[in-house]
């Protein structure tokens, strides 16, 4: 399959419950365009529905991509080539349509038990490397994507989980990891 990965500002919950849009940051943007690079990614979709947000981030990657910054880092050009700004999931789901042919499957992640969907790393794995077609990795900002949104989703990842009951990592750090789980080279 041919890896995607979504970064959603709306709909996320805030530490209230509330449903909120976050903001995009700077931070996010860089390092997960580096990780979409570094798996072998074919994308990374920036999900907001904040026009002025899209415009802010719009500049941005211009800079990195056809501007000084393209020149002064072109590693960091390869890297943000990649990504893309949506308003929302389905426009991201129709961008992979149009560059595959096939609509991809979505891959739901969260820090928290999602029930008896969740699939296993290793199951999801083995899905990736033996079908065809291509999927969308979606990583939440805030505190975790909206529950009838991720209800939505095709597929539901088990958390991330460590020998603590802490589980409050950063979106980075919990999509490296995540993604490395998912698409990283195995050692023997």
């Amino acid at each position: 399959m041919d890896l995607y990965i979504a970064l959603v500002h709306y709909p996320v919950y805030d530490k209230n419950r509330r449903v909120i849009a976050t903001a995009v940051t700077n931070m996010d943007v860089h390092d997960l365009a580096r990780l979409s690079a570094t798996v072998g990614a074919k994308g990374f979709f920036l999900v907001t529905p904040v026009e002025q947000q899209r415009e802010l981030v719009g500049e941005l990657l211009k800079h990195w991509t056809a501007g000084y910054g393209a020149n002064y880092n072109p590693r960091r050009k390869q890297a943000l080539e990649l990504a893309s700004l949506v308003p929302d999931l389905a426009d991201a789901a129709t961008e992979v349509q149009r560059q595959t042919g096939v609509k991809p499957v979505t891959i739901g992640t969260a820090a928290g038990d999602r029930g008896e969907s969740m699939v296993t790393f290793s199951r999801m794995r083995e899905i990736i490397d033996t079908q065809d077609g291509a999927a969308i990795v979606v990583f939440g900002t805030g505190w975790g994507l909206e529950r009838s949104f991720f209800e939505s989703l095709d597929y539901s990842l088990a958390p991330v989980l460590g020998k603590s009951e802490y589980n409050h990592l950063s979106v980075r750090s919990a999509a490296s990891i995540v993604m490395d789980r998912l698409a990283g080279v195995r050692e023997e």
